[in-house]
C-alpha cells in the first residue's frame, strides 16, 4: 500500500471514530459538538444559495479533508521513522493535535462574519479528547496496515 492510500485509510477512520465521539459527546452533554454541522452553518452563511444538499457535502467534506491533513502528518512521521507508530505516541499525537485543532477552530470562528452560535468554551474544551479518538484510531488503521504489509513480504518470501 502506497503513502496516499495509507493515509487515506488513517484519515478515514480516524476521522469516523472522532465523528462518532463528537456525535456521542453531544448526546451525553446536551450540546452540538458535531464538526460538520458547523462547518456545514459556516458554509451555509457564507453561501446562503447553495442547495442544503450542497451545503452538508461541503461541510463533512471539509471535515474529512481536515482528517486526511491531520493523518498525512502522521504518516510522514511514521513512515520516517521520526515517531514509532505505537498507541503511547498516539496518543501524544492525539494531544497535540488536539491543541492545533483548538488554535484552528479558534482562527476560523473568529474570522467568520457569522459564526455559529455556541458555547466556545465547551467546543475548545472538546476539541482535545475528539482529537486523541482521532489519533488513536488513525493509529491503530496505521499498525494494522503495516502488521498486513508484513505479513504479506513473509508470505512472499517463503
Amino acid at each position: 500500500m502506497n503513502k496516499l492510500q495509507k493515509t487515506a485509510l488513517s484519515g478515514f477512520i480516524g476521522t469516523s471514530f472522532m465523528t462518532a465521539s463528537s456525535e456521542l459527546m453531544s448526546v451525553l452533554v446536551g450540546e452540538n459538538f458535531r464538526e460538520p454541522d458547523h462547518l456545514e452553518t459556516m458554509i451555509a452563511r457564507l453561501a446562503p444559495h447553495r442547495s442544503k444538499q450542497t451545503k452538508k457535502i461541503a461541510g463533512w467534506g471539509a471535515h474529512y479533508a481536515m482528517g486526511f491533513v491531520f493523518a498525512a502528518v502522521y504518516v510522514e512521521l511514521w513512515e520516517t521513522r521520526k515517531i514509532k507508530h505505537s498507541l503511547k505516541n498516539g496518543l501524544i499525537l492525539g494531544v497535540v493535535s488536539g491543541v492545533l485543532g483548538y488554535l484552528i477552530w479558534k482562527g476560523t470562528f473568529k474570522a467568520h462574519p457569522l459564526p455559529p452560535w455556541i458555547n466556545y468554551s465547551h467546543y475548545y474544551l472538546q476539541r482535545i479528547p475528539a482529537h486523541i479518538v482521532f489519533a488513536v484510531f488513525a493509529t491503530i488503521t496505521y499498525r494494522f496496515i503495516k502488521a498486513n504489509e508484513t505479513e504479506e513480504a513473509a508470505a512472499a518470501s517463503a
